[in-house]
């Protein structure tokens, strides 16, 4: 079914390509916003409950000050608040960019595949070492 033509009368990896890309443009359209929104709807950050209850930091720790950063551009303090948590972020615009090009190129990106025995452990290394930092920064 990879090659079927969808409802108009593209191909799913070209409607996946303007899908990621619209997403990846909706986000940074909000981006400069989201500071002013979240102190709005938010007036008080509730306190993380794992810090709570097992005082260490949760592998999402610093997640809301990073995207803060991120919305200002303040690149350095978003990777210092959670450097995986900015860098996935990135990837995920960067990404959607590069895949509403090949979209409109007609190319579109191909379906998402199950990783390798190895590229799963690198994804479990990264985690740890993001929890790490998170550790050592003296979250």
């Amino acid at each position: 079914m990879a090659g079927t033509a969808g409802p108009a009368g593209r191909s799913p990896a070209v409607q996946l390509g303007f899908l990621w890309g619209a997403a990846a443009i909706s986000a940074s359209a909000i981006a400069p916003f989201v500071p002013r929104l979240l102190r709005l709807f938010v007036p008080v950050w509730p306190r993380c409950p794992v810090k709570l209850l097992a005082g260490i930091p949760c592998p999402a720790c610093g997640s809301a000050r990073a995207t803060l950063a991120l919305g200002r551009l303040e690149l350095a303090r978003a990777f210092a608040a959670n450097p995986l948590f900015t860098a996935s972020v990135l990837a995920f615009v960067l990404g959607g960019l590069a895949a509403l090009s090949l979209a409109i190129a007609g190319r579109g990106v191909p379906e998402p595949r199950t990783l390798s025995a190895p590229a799963r452990a690198a994804v479990v290394l990264v985690f740890a070492a993001n929890w790490c930092w998170l550790l050592l920064d003296g979250r």
